[in-house]
């Protein structure tokens, strides 16, 4: 159902746009569902990898199921885990993508530390938000990117940009950088 609804098709292919995912790099999706994402990502990360968490045993077969011809490749890793037993990824990865599952997460203040120091300095993290709540509205929709900003800048987090797509109700994409430490050279 989640893969046939064209505005879940069109927020997850826009908010990979929105993540400047580069031919080399590492990313990562926490709670890629049906996979839509994560077959976005592995279009454009041709030479780098793919990792996927998602709590839903079914969506890992659906995901891996879409994507099976990068699986086989050895470009697309999904892995059944919750975000905050997530496992190790070997090397920093240059970006991660949450889509309406922050949410969810047992204390997000935390899991963004644990995934801030997952990532390069300077990588990069898109939270997005598309309300469904009964009567969500366009305030709505900016009320929730404010959280997800707050969220981000309690983990340590920067240069925040939200952008914002005309859904019903509009979807809000919150993205922040991991910050050089000047101390440690990071």
């Amino acid at each position: 159902m989640f893969a046939l609804r064209p505005s879940n098709r069109q927020r997850n292919v826009w908010a990979v746009s929105l993540l400047d995912v580069q031919p080399t790099d590492r990313v990562l999706e926490i709670g890629f569902g049906p996979g839509l994402a994560i077959a976005e990502f592995a279009g454009r990360a041709t030479r780098g990898h793919v990792f996927g968490l998602d709590h839903s045993r079914a969506m890992v077969r659906h995901a891996t199921r879409r994507n099976a011809d990068a699986v086989r490749a050895g470009r697309v890793y999904l892995t059944h885990a919750s975000v905050e037993r997530s496992p190790s990824f070997g090397d920093p990865l240059d970006a991660i993508l949450a889509v309406n599952s922050v949410g969810f997460w047992p204390d997000p203040v935390e899991r963004l530390r644990e995934l801030r120091r997952l990532l390069r300095p300077a990588g990069r993290i898109a939270l997005v938000s598309q309300p469904r709540c009964p009567g969500a509205t366009r305030d709505t929709t900016i009320r929730a990117a404010q959280e997800l900003q707050d969220l981000l800048t309690h983990a340590g987090f920067t240069h925040f940009r939200v952008e914002t797509l005309d859904l019903d109700p509009p979807v809000a994409c919150v993205l922040a950088t991991n910050p050089i430490d000047t101390a440690d050279g990071r």
